[in-house]
């Protein structure tokens, strides 16, 4: 590099020192590049050695330093310098720059090594006893992962039946849809679309933009679909199936592990938390995202002409994940869906008083910011503090934690916007629900206290100690967010492995035949943004 890279540079002395890994005072150093700044790494020559190493100091202070005549003791011994590795061997740039097909061949032995042990990960699970007659689906989300995995699952799947399915969110790019209807129809692969319709628009003003941080979304408009496969193939039902914690059907899934920290972690197979009853099959979880484009480009597979048009990612065209650029292509390819979200996001900033340029800067991409934004924000003189909007749902803690007459502690609250007749018949995820019309109260008995909620919307919540106490009002206000911001996408209704969770009339009941599992508390999204969605409770109740 040191042969063709301008600036950056430093020259040290000819020494005989050993100098790889050490600091580098300035009377060792010849030259020193204007352009440095403090943490850059830096090419260095030392006679005949070349390599690299990284500054401590920017060449502003470097001249400064230099400019002395005879620098003061104490800075003739400064560390300038960090040598990482610096060595005599000579490398050089190949003299070619080589095609695509050339690239695939150089790699042919090994991606064809990766193609036959992830297509060995498919068969050796879908042949197992206990999965040899469930229903196999392929997920496909038109994206470049999915596409390879799809192929693998042909390869591999040559005696078995299986489906491609897709969950077409609603917020789908028009392009993604087209290709992932057309390649199915070439490849000659069934195809099961579930949508979601207009649930995002539905929800949004209910939940905010979804940030990175806050993907209500995925749950909403993903997940719900997912539950509404075709299962009841096999020997008993799915509802059977959920009971006994039994895997209904396998869903074959491109996620890799070099994706996001998140999936640094998976496994050949896994069971989805969120979909009862479902086992993730994910062959091409090591693999890197060149290698999928080698793949791809090995196959000859048609590939989502949104790659080529600038997007890195292809999925919901309003990510909250996806790139600065991204959202710039979506204006010149799709203005009618980029002014639709735009004007969605500057009227919900308005109502929060925040600024235009908090949304044309992506502030409302997070949640909680991060320190590279907040120190944005500060530069740019973009205020980021929201004003509290009231919303149609509210708690207010009342006094604190305090003790009881009668022994233990209590918690009082006030509640708005939901009726105790709503809450007794759902608040039985609790505990034992006794509902007494006659005096405008339900009464809750958990194994660790009591709940009362009263018509006039006050709430008392008790037990033996005080963090017991602070721990059940917290439950307890979790189940009330829950029934106030129930979006009725039904995750909660196909998690519960005893049918007792029902969604009518776009709320959800709990019956008696609730064993108190928490699996519908698991799945639900409302529960899983709890604390950014009631970000103060601990400071309402002091703790």
């Amino acid at each position: 590099m040191s042969q063709y890279a301008e600036g950056k540079k430093v020259g040290i002395k000819k020494t005989n020192r050993h100098i790889n890994g050490k600091n580098i005072s300035l009377e060792l150093i010849d030259s020193f590049a204007g352009d440095i700044k403090a943490g850059d790494f830096v090419l260095v020559t030392a006679g005949s050695l070349s390599g690299y190493g990284v500054s401590y100091i920017s060449g502003a202070e470097f001249s400064a330093m230099k400019g002395f005549s005879k620098p003061p003791q104490s800075e003739r011994e400064a560390k300038i310098l960090r040598v990482r590795k610096v060595d005599s061997s000579e490398v050089s740039l190949h003299p070619e720059n080589p095609d695509l097909g050339t690239c695939i061949e150089a790699n042919r032995k090994h991606l064809q090594a990766l193609g036959k042990n992830a297509i060995n990960t498919i068969r050796g699970i879908v042949s197992r006893n206990e999965y040899r007659d469930l229903p196999v689906y392929v997920s496909f989300s038109g994206g470049k992962d999915s596409l390879v995995v799809l192929d693998l699952a042909k390869a591999a799947l040559k005696q078995r039946e299986f489906k491609a399915f897709f969950l077409n969110t609603g917020i789908e790019f028009p392009e993604t849809v087209d290709f992932a209807r057309t390649f199915c129809r070439e490849m000659k692969v069934p195809l099961e679309e579930m949508n979601s319709g207009s649930a995002f628009w539905e929800q949004v003003d209910k939940f905010g933009p979804p940030a990175k941080d806050f993907r209500w979304c995925c749950k909403v408009c993903k997940l719900a679909s997912a539950g509404d496969l075709e299962t009841e193939k096999g020997n008993c039902s799915l509802q059977e199936k959920k009971t006994s914690n039994a895997v209904a059907y396998l869903t074959v899934d491109g996620k890799r592990k070099h994706e996001s920290f998140s999936r640094a972690r998976i496994a050949a197979s896994e069971t989805n938390p969120f979909v009862p009853a479902q086992l993730n099959i994910f062959p091409i979880r090591d693999w890197r995202a060149l290698e999928v484009w080698l793949y791809i480009h090995w196959r000859g597979l048609s590939y989502n002409p949104l790659y080529d048009l600038g997007f890195e990612r292809v999925g919901c065209w309003l990510c909250p994940s996806a790139l600065a650029a991204e959202y710039a292509r979506v204006e010149e390819l799709h203005p009618e869906m980029h002014a639709r979200w735009n004007a969605f996001l500057l009227e919900w900033a308005k109502t929060r008083g925040l600024s235009k340029e908090f949304i044309e800067h992506g502030f409302w991409r997070w949640k909680e910011l991060p320190p590279k934004m907040l120190r944005l924000a500060e530069e740019l003189g973009i205020s980021v503090l929201a004003k509290e909007k009231a919303e149609d749902f509210e708690i207010e803690v009342v006094s604190g934690i305090s003790p009881c007459k009668a022994g233990g502690f209590s918690v009082e609250a006030g509640v708005k916007g939901i009726k105790e007749k709503e809450a007794a018949d759902f608040i039985n995820v609790l505990g034992k629900t006794v509902y007494a019309e006659e005096l405008g109260m339900v009464l809750v008995k958990t194994g660790t206290g009591t709940v009362k909620f009263f018509s006039n919307g006050n709430l008392i919540v008790s037990s033996e100690t005080k963090e017991k106490a602070v721990q059940l009002f917290k439950e307890t206000a979790k189940q009330l967010v829950r029934l106030s911001r129930c979006t009725g996408c039904g995750i909660c209704e196909k998690a519960c492995p005893v049918g007792a969770v029902s969604i009518k009339e776009g709320k959800p009941l709990v019956s008696e035949a609730c064993i108190r599992c928490g699996k519908c508390m698991e799945s639900c999204v409302v529960t899983r943004y709890f604390d950014k969605i009631v970000p103060d409770l601990d400071e309402k109740l002091k703790v």
